[in-house]
């Protein structure tokens, strides 16, 4: 017997009510046809997949496994069914893309124009976080896809496509006391105050890391702040010192003189990517962004 995907629906209908009452009544069933149902997919599968209880139903282990499998085959009929809407419709589509701080004006931003002026009717919708909560996000199918740096751990799930390598320095404004020596030291820098992103970014860590681990006590934080252009700013009219990619550093030069201190053990470069679902469905402005997106990396690295 042929398992039939109306019968795991009402199945995940079921464990999310928890009774065939009030499941019934989500689903516009009667009570037998929906027992019925859940005994034909106990009999398929060849295992009791919930126990009634006075309290309604609970799932036994099987059921909960399946239940799991449910989620993921929702997602792709989902898919299927917006890719032949597309087919059927003749949709330029929407585009969702999700992220992570430093990487909207490159190579986002550049990506937007070249999507605009080919295909103008296509809405694109840009959000940030974190790279973790990204990616997060795009296994539950709230993105079409994510630029943000590339995790040590390979993603099974995701297709992962490497952009371009982002290379880190110390930042401080012109005429900064620092950048008048020949040579800056770690432990000259514990001495100063810095403008840092938020404890939990990546580039934050790097620094409160590796003062630590050189036996300095952490760094002296005067202000906190997600939004890159505050400490841009703070960084570009105070001593305060900041800890940058330099292509986001140099994308303000022009408004923005900073000066970049070498400090061996705070470069660092980190790789950044972008990723998709790898078994979900992208719409055909979807798959034209990834394609733009691409190129204006090689502009980043300089081959394109």
């Amino acid at each position: 017997m042929k398992t039939q995907v109306r019968d795991i629906e009402y199945f995940a209908a079921v464990a999310e009510h928890g009774q065939i009452q009030r499941a019934a009544a989500a689903l516009g069933l009667t009570q037998p046809a929906l027992s019925k149902s859940l005994h034909r997919l106990e009999q398929t599968v060849g295992a009791k997949l919930a126990i009634r209880t006075p309290k309604g139903i609970e799932l036994t282990a099987a059921g909960s496994a399946l239940l799991a499998r449910a989620g993921r085959l929702r997602v792709l009929l989902d898919d299927i069914a917006q890719e032949v809407s597309d087919i059927a419709q003749g949709r330029t589509g929407h585009v969702s893309v999700g992220v992570a701080a430093g990487l909207i004006r490159q190579p986002v931003a550049r990506a937007c124009t070249a999507l605009q002026d080919e295909m103008p009717n296509v809405m694109v919708t840009v959000a940030m976080a974190t790279t973790d909560a990204l990616l997060t996000a795009l296994r539950n199918k709230e993105f079409d896809l994510v630029v943000a740096p590339m995790p040590s751990v390979h993603a099974h799930d995701l297709v992962e496509e490497h952009l371009f390598d982002d290379e880190f320095v110390v930042i401080a404004r012109r005429g900064h006391r620092l950048t008048r020596r020949k040579q800056v030291r770690l432990p000259d820098l514990s001495r100063e105050r810095w403008a840092l992103l938020p404890a939990e970014a990546p580039s934050t860590r790097m620094v409160h890391r590796v003062f630590q681990e050189n036996g300095l006590r952490p760094p002296r934080v005067a202000i906190t702040s997600g939004a890159l252009e505050l400490r841009d700013y703070l960084v570009s009219t105070t001593d305060l010192l900041g800890y940058s990619s330099t292509r986001v550093a140099r994308e303000v030069f022009a408004l923005t003189p900073f000066a970049e201190i070498r400090v061996k053990e705070l470069e660092r470069v980190r790789r950044v990517g972008m990723f998709y679902r790898k078994d979900g469905y992208l719409s055909p402005a979807a798959t034209r962004f990834v394609e733009v997106l691409s190129a204006s990396a090689s502009v980043i690295r300089g081959d394109g």
